[in-house]
């Protein structure tokens, strides 16, 4: 069971959120969009902490395997898989478990333990570095408040 409070955002709370995106964020995170290949913001970070939904901060992956792919969530209860039939082929599309923003897609050809390799949108992320406190734009309080690590 998860230390986060994994209600979804209201309306009201939603539309704040969507209104700090860029347009580039709001492709990606609201209507699934992908960016393109090895590019964004988080290419080449190798400090540890932890990546998180863009839109409503939930912690989504540990970093310290390197940008772009994780094996396995920050918490299993964290991220949703969804069954995507788009684009001709068939794949495992993955969402943040509070929000629903589209972070990305699961294969399983990935390391182990798991076998898995979560590929996401450096657009769909923030980072909070071990030790530093999350955002918590929902005013959670809780684990939220909690520092990363």
């Amino acid at each position: 069971m998860t230390a986060f409070d994994l209600t979804p955002p209201t309306a009201t709370q939603t539309e704040a959120l969507i209104a700090g995106l860029s347009s580039e964020e709001r492709r990606v995170l609201l209507q699934h969009g992908t960016e393109a290949p090895f590019c964004g913001v988080f290419l080449d970070n190798k400090r540890e902490g932890v990546y998180c939904c863009r839109l409503c901060a939930l912690p989504l992956f540990h970093s310290g395997t390197g940008w772009p792919s994780f094996f396995a969530p920050f918490d299993p209860a964290h991220v949703r898989e969804i069954r995507d039939t788009s684009h001709g082929m068939v794949r495992t599309e993955i969402t943040c478990a509070r929000c629903g923003s589209h972070l990305g897609h699961v294969f399983p050809d990935g390391p182990p333990p798991t076998y898995e390799r979560h590929c996401l949108n450096s657009v769909s992320l923030s980072f909070t570095e071990n030790g530093a406190s999350y955002d918590d734009p929902l005013q959670r309080g809780g684990a939220e408040a909690e520092p990363a690590g």
